[in-house]
C-alpha cells in the first residue's frame, strides 16, 4: 500500500493543478478532487488502499473490460462513472490514472475552464 500511496499522492497533486481543481472530502475515507464543487475524481484517503472513480463517457466501456473495473455504485455508473479497485500488483501506470481523470474533469468542468486547459502550452 505504502508504493501506491505515492502514486495517489501524485495524482491528486496532478488533478489540482487542473483549472478550478480543487480537494473535497465529503465522506470519511475520501480525498476527492472536484470543480466547481462538482467532483470529478473519488480518491482514497491516505493510508486506504487504492481505488479511483471517475466519470468516464468515452472510454468507460473499453475501461469496464478491465478486471478490476465496475460501474460505479449508487446509481453513478448509470451516468458513465467507473470504480477501479486493482489488486495492488495492477494498478495501472500514473500516465493512464492521470488520463481518466483529465476525461472527468473534463465532463464536469465548465466549458470555460475546459477551454483554459485546452489553451495551455
Amino acid at each position: 500500500m505504502a508504493a501506491n500511496a505515492g502514486l495517489v499522492d501524485e495524482l491528486r497533486s496532478w488533478g489540482l493543478t487542473l483549472p478550478g481543481a480543487h480537494r473535497k472530502s465529503p465522506w470519511p475515507d475520501h480525498d476527492d478532487l472536484a470543480v466547481k464543487d462538482k467532483t470529478f475524481a473519488y480518491l482514497p484517503a491516505k493510508g486506504r488502499p487504492f481505488s479511483l472513480s471517475c466519470k468516464l463517457p468515452y472510454t468507460g466501456y473499453e475501461a469496464l473490460q478491465l478486471p478490476f473495473a465496475e460501474p460505479t455504485a449508487y446509481g453513478l455508473g448509470k451516468s458513465g462513472w467507473v470504480s477501479f479497485n486493482p489488486p495492488e500488483d495492477q494498478v495501472p501506470s500514473l500516465d493512464r490514472l492521470k488520463a481518466w481523470v483529465e476525461e472527468s474533469y473534463r465532463a464536469q468542468a465548465p466549458r470555460k475552464l475546459v477551454k483554459e486547459l485546452d489553451d495551455r502550452v
